[in-house]
């Protein structure tokens, strides 16, 4: 149990790092393509991920609790596992369970990531508003010119979401190849 811990939140601290360091490059590329001030762009550069990486940390968690709405509580899938793992759980249960049952009214719950693209749209939306909003408080507090300020919120977010956009893919494809190996590892 310790080990899944310390997996998990070496996978998180992997995941918002990586973020980090996206956000730090496009965000002083895009403030010095505004200002052409390369002091003022890693100002920005610096401080505007640092409350972004905040932001973000705190949109992905609502995110992840939302994806996970509907699904067993974290003692029943834990004991599921425990169980399946054990081979106490029949297979028709673990079929069930997963929301595989033909005919059934149960669905079950799924371990699988997110891919409705209405989830996708409205999680990157709602990302590109939180941005928008940092992104202009913070360009205002270091140029104190609203002018400056809307055209870094407004240019750079529009940026930064399609760069979280591919992030939050490649992601979502490296947790469903771990899991895909796990599944293949517990199946052997």
């Amino acid at each position: 149990m310790v080990r899944i811990l310390i997996s998990t939140a070496r996978r998180l601290a992997m995941k918002i790092a990586s973020y980090g360091v996206m956000h730090l490059i496009v965000a002083v590329m895009v403030a010095f393509a505004i200002t052409r001030d390369w002091r003022l762009a890693l100002a920005v550069g610096l401080v505007e991920p640092f409350f972004q990486t905040i932001a973000y940390s705190i949109h992905d968690r609502v995110w992840h609790r939302i994806e996970r709405r509907g699904r067993l509580s974290g003692l029943e899938e834990a004991s599921e596992a425990f169980t399946a793992r054990l081979e106490v759980m029949s297979p028709e249960e673990q079929l069930r369970a997963h929301g595989h049952a033909h005919g059934h009214g149960h669905h079950g719950h799924s371990h699988a990531l997110p891919t409705s693209f209405k989830q996708i749209a409205v999680k990157t939306v709602t990302y590109g508003v939180m941005h928008f909003v940092v992104a202009v408080a913070v360009a205002y507090a270091l140029t104190q010119d609203w002018r400056t300020a809307l055209a870094i919120g407004v240019i750079e977010p529009l940026v930064q979401t399609v760069f979280f956009t591919v992030h939050d893919r490649i992601w979502t494809r490296i947790e469903a190849r771990r899991e895909a190996r796990r599944a293949a590892l517990a199946e052997a």
